[in-house]
């Protein structure tokens, strides 16, 4: 039986190391190609997004190895696998750019997704945002299973 006090360290950890591994995979490491194409339409995008998560995916497996190694934390290796199969589905739907369009719309939110030039550049745009702070929900909710 694990303690609250356990869960919440698992828990804290899962999010510390895919935050990290999200943040350099996203804008440090991300092929220029793929983030230019992954919204494209068709099977050029789609293969970009592809490759985009997969590596991503690869990255935040790294740094959830070296916070475990470091902290001694286990975890459940099913509980890992079916989070980040979920975090990386739900990259993949969000970065194909379209779906985030079309809720930025539902919720009324398209005036701000249309913020920024994003040809001058991605960050700072009211669409990076948005898609910053999904990709947050979703990490945070898979981390909240994987430290279960």
């Amino acid at each position: 039986m694990s303690t609250p006090d356990a869960r919440a360290a698992r828990i804290a950890l899962v999010l510390l190391a895919w935050k990290a591994g999200h943040g350099y995979a996203d804008h440090i490491g991300q092929r220029h190609e793929d983030a230019r194409d992954k919204g494209e339409p068709g099977w050029k995008g789609r293969a970009a997004c592809a490759r985009h998560v997969a590596d991503l995916t690869v990255t935040k497996l790294a740094a959830l190895a070296l916070a475990g190694a470091a902290t001694g934390i286990r975890l459940s290796p099913r509980r890992v696998a079916v989070a980040m199969a979920l975090d990386a589905a739900s990259h993949y739907v969000i970065d194909r750019r379209t779906p985030l369009r079309r809720l930025a719309k539902a919720l009324g939110k398209s005036e701000f997704y249309a913020l920024g030039d994003p040809k001058a550049a991605p960050c700072g745009t009211g669409a990076y945002a948005m898609d910053q702070a999904i990709h947050d929900l979703a990490l945070f909710l898979a981390a909240l299973y994987a430290g279960r």
